[in-house]
């Protein structure tokens, strides 16, 4: 009777536990790095470094921070792991033993650092940086974009340039006297899924002794992460060349074919590792799996039981993070936004109120002439769209002391809407539609015109559309393109359409963000041609402030 208890009850006990571990089974989980001997996975979640089996199971926690850790790394020896974290501001690469213990900082530099490689003899990581070019690079300057490989000790010191050439994800082969690596050759999204262009990557070595490259793939779409197998005869990598990024095999040295290894639809394979005896590991739509050639893709599942290294809500400052700001036409108060969400604070200081509370984004602030209507772009249906807040109490005259504030939607159709700007009237609201076409509404009969017409401008991210209405509300100063991309011309255009467009500058080097002042008799704008000039593009271009006068006593009063 007692043995059946005890049976029951342990079945009991194992049903629950298997429930519970059915319940915490980790998903988006990112950067599995599989262990050399092929035993153990380290991966990234939830901003911290975990290991599990890799049959699957309980995962046990490498660190646990406040900060960012991701991008895990085994030496050769499999005794330390290097990984990615930004505990100091910006992402610094940081070793660990395996084993757990304490994580020791090894670079210090205000450009991110991020782990690919230990050296053969497990003496040092192998990190990309987006730190200055040598002079001597043909991509100096443009360290935003490209990665130099450098070095570092395990024991810290100052890291050695390795190579310059724009690498990510590299790794040392067997000897380690050549490296693989996926070249970046231009801005684009590194997640982008599905695009052929001049700038997706290509795989390349690098060998170290003599200088010299050799280009491994030609495919013109994503060919990524190359790891090595540990004889240094085939090369595993992702590839979008049969549609969804699936894993491929080729060889180095023999003849052999080109191999697909995965066939996966839908979402992308990423993150690429490979263990010493050859088992490969990577991620697809959220969970790690393992493949040995000639077998099929085995998910490894995770569970992962801890309630997390912080609760759920947080309260976070908001000062010292704001993207941008706007002040009130009275002078009282600041729209401003932090985290995309709205707020407006007394512009003496003290008293705080928040506008938006959504888990979309709200920006480019514009506030009505009045200061009584404060209208902000905001991504909450299917599109941008442009809404309004106001204060509900007649009683309350300032929004940081309001104690119940009216969203609604003013402009809210299928198409992306943003970056209102309010004109000096109050009548009308200049805003951008799709991007690059200029529009006017009109606030009291709500209809719309067109101002600039679709394909005179281009945008090639947000912001970079910029339009300014004249002080009597007849105009709007507009940088228009005219139809070349990267061009730059202040236009006025009639904001009724009775006339074409003037462009009363014309420099030759682009003019650009023009306001008004004088009544606007007195038109600035922005122009770089007694700086660096574009032509010979050196990075930042210096800019001068330079002034137009519409009306011969206001140039006489200016001077």
């Amino acid at each position: 009777m007692k043995k059946g208890f005890l049976f029951f009850a342990f079945a009991l006990i194992a049903l629950a536990f298997g429930r519970l571990y059915a319940q915490n089974e980790a998903l988006w989980l990112r950067y599995p790095a599989i262990s050399p001997d092929g035993k153990t996975i380290a991966f990234g979640y939830k901003g911290d470094i975990y290991k599990v089996s890799v049959e699957g199971g309980l995962a046990t926690p490498l660190t646990m921070h406040s900060a960012q850790d991701m991008m895990p790394v085994w030496s050769r020896d499999g005794k330390m792991i290097a990984f990615a974290s930004d505990r100091h501001g910006n992402f610094d690469v940081f070793v660990i033993p395996a084993s757990g213990g304490e994580a020791i900082r090894l670079t210090h530099h205000s450009s991110g650092d991020f782990p690919y490689d230990f050296s053969t003899d497990g003496s040092e990581v192998l990190f990309g940086s987006s730190r200055m070019q040598p002079a001597s690079s043909v991509r100096f300057y443009s360290p935003r974009l490209f990665q130099n490989l450098y070095s570092v000790s395990v024991k810290g010191g100052r890291p050695k340039l390795v190579s310059a050439v724009g690498a990510e994800h590299a790794h040392f082969n067997s000897k380690g006297d050549a490296i693989v690596f996926q070249d970046r050759k231009g801005y684009e999204d590194p997640w982008r899924k599905h695009h052929t262009s001049s700038v997706t990557r290509d795989l390349w070595i690098q060998d170290l002794k003599s200088g010299t490259f050799r280009q491994l793939s030609g495919f013109n779409g994503e060919d990524r992460e190359p790891v090595l197998s540990s004889d240094d005869k085939h090369l595993f990598y992702l590839s979008e060349k049969n549609g969804t990024q699936n894993l491929f095999k080729l060889p180095l040295v023999t003849r052999e074919a080109e191999m697909q290894l995965t066939d996966f639809k839908d979402h992308p394979v990423r993150h690429l590792s490979i263990s010493s005896e050859g088992t490969l590991c990577f991620t697809w739509d959220g969970s790690i799996y393992t493949l040995k050639e000639g077998a099929k893709p085995v998910k490894v599942k995770v569970a992962v039981m801890n309630d997390g290294r912080a609760n759920q809500l947080q309260n976070v400052p908001i000062t010292g993070s704001v993207s941008e700001f706007s002040f009130s036409p009275t002078g009282k108060e600041v729209a401003f936004v932090v985290r995309g969400e709205v707020f407006v604070t007394n512009a003496e200081g003290g008293t705080t109120k928040r506008i938006t509370n959504t888990p979309q984004q709200e920006r480019m602030l514009a506030w009505s002439q009045d200061g009584k209507t404060l209208y902000y772009s905001t991504e909450r249906g299917s599109s941008w769209d442009i809404y309004k807040a106001t204060v509900v109490r007649k009683e309350e005259p300032y929004f940081y002391a309001s104690t119940l504030i009216k969203e609604e939607p003013v402009i809210a159709t299928g198409k992306e809407e943003f970056q209102p700007k309010v004109s000096p009237d109050g009548k009308e609201i200049a805003y951008l539609e799709e991007r690059n076409t200029v529009k006017i509404y009109n606030i009291s009969s709500k209809e719309t015109r067109v101002v600039l017409p679709d394909g005179r401008n281009y945008s090639y991210s947000d912001g970079d559309q910029y339009f300014e209405w004249t002080p009597d509300s007849k105009w709007l100063a507009i940088d228009d393109s005219r139809g070349f991309y990267g061009a730059r011309n202040t236009g006025l255009y009639k904001v009724d359409g009775s006339q074409p467009p003037v462009y009363p500058v014309n420099s030759g080097f682009g003019d650009g963000r023009a306001k008004f002042f004088m009544d606007g008799k007195m038109m600035t704008w922005a122009n770089n041609r007694e700086g660096r000039k574009s032509v010979a593009y050196q990075g930042s271009r210096e800019l001068d402030i330079y002034a137009i006068f519409f009306d011969q006593d206001a140039y006489d009063r200016f001077t």
